[in-house]
């Protein structure tokens, strides 16, 4: 999909959020309806979904639109990185997922990373921050920040997880395929290039 499609379906999206968050007058209601539904024809017309299943879809969220926070964890084995195997596509990810309130990021990203691959790990420090539509990812309705965070291996437990199958350490230049809605192999470039160089600042969009 065109980039300028994601970014254009989603501040729709959001302009349609805000105003039915904070808008009591019926006719102004019923606009924001219908921008949220142009939203939604502009998602169902590059997927599989309908245009009534995205418009469900995007009326769980409520209250002010904003980004969605994503936690991914880089940890290593001598110079092997971890990835897990996603049940859902049989494809491989850094350990990882949304944030929870109540969390901090540190902590978010250490219990993402023990729930889906059975590995302990101590978080070091932050390697990037990206805008998720501006990294070659399957296109996600919603606007998400993802943090990557570099993690120091500290013990192992059993894995039993839902959501992934399998937990591997890959030399970097031998990974398998990866979950592109997850994570790309661009942005794992990027992310490795910031653990090998320590002066290198954390890296923004």
């Amino acid at each position: 999909m065109d980039p300028r499609l994601i970014e254009w379906h989603q501040r729709l999206a959001g302009i349609a959020q805000n105003g039915l968050a904070n808008s009591q007058d019926p006719f102004d209601r019923e606009r924001f309806e219908s921008i949220r539904t142009i939203a939604a024809e502009m998602i169902a017309e590059n997927s599989t979904a309908s245009i009534s299943q995205v418009v469900d879809f995007l009326a769980i969220e409520t209250g002010h639109a904003t980004p969605k926070v994503d936690v991914r964890g880089v940890v290593f084995k001598g110079d092997d990185v971890l990835l897990v195997k996603e049940r859902d596509d049989g494809l491989w990810s850094l350990p990882g997922g949304w944030a929870e309130v109540g969390e901090t990021p540190k902590e978010a990203v250490a219990r993402e990373v023990v729930e889906e691959s059975g590995f302990q790990v101590e978080v070091s420090r932050l390697l990037a921050l990206h805008d998720r539509r501006r990294h070659d990812l399957t296109p996600y309705p919603f606007a998400v920040y993802m943090l990557f965070f570099l993690c120091r291996l500290t013990g192992e437990t059993a894995l039993d997880n839902p959501e992934t199958s399998e937990a591997a350490f890959f030399p970097r230049g031998e990974l398998p395929g990866l979950s592109t809605y997850r994570v790309s192999t661009e942005q794992l470039n990027r992310v490795f290039r910031v653990c090998d160089d320590y002066g290198l600042p954390v890296e923004l969009d």
